[in-house]
């Protein structure tokens, strides 16, 4: 249920930031930051698409293998999943991070709490891993 929620609220801001890139939002509210500076950079997109969507599709298939884990769905592959998912997430976030730090020289706060989300996710899923792996070995 935790790494539902924490996909969910993730899946949230993403959306929020890709509709912005996207042009349906025309102002970000940033109380933190440049959150502007940091979406209209050209670091703001990745393979022609917003980097947002990429993590809003992130964040989809995590809720999606949540509620697949919640069902009972194939435990340990949908652990294992989800681990390597969040793990691949963390890392492109943590790339991203230090683009806005030592390239665009501004920080978004949005950006940063989507980091940190997905961090929580990946941690939250390796505890579940472990969970499931032990469970299947009693």
């Amino acid at each position: 249920m935790l790494i539902a929620l924490l996909a969910l609220v993730g899946a949230l801001i993403a959306l929020y930031l890709t509709l912005y890139k996207v042009g349906v939002i025309g102002e970000l509210v940033c109380q933190i930051g440049s959150c502007e500076r940091v979406n209209s950079s050209r670091w703001a997109t990745f393979l022609g698409l917003p980097v947002a969507a990429w993590g809003l599709a992130t964040y989809v298939v995590l809720l999606g293998l949540a509620v697949a884990a919640i069902q009972g769905v194939a435990p340990r592959q949908v652990a294992w999943a989800t681990v390597l998912v969040s793990g691949w997430a963390v890392m492109f976030s943590g790339w991203l991070t230090s683009i806005e730090l030592f390239v665009i020289h501004a920080i978004c706060i949005w950006c940063v709490t989507s980091a940190t989300i997905m961090t929580l996710l990946f941690f939250a899923s390796a505890i579940e891993l472990r969970r499931v792996l032990r469970l299947s070995t009693d």
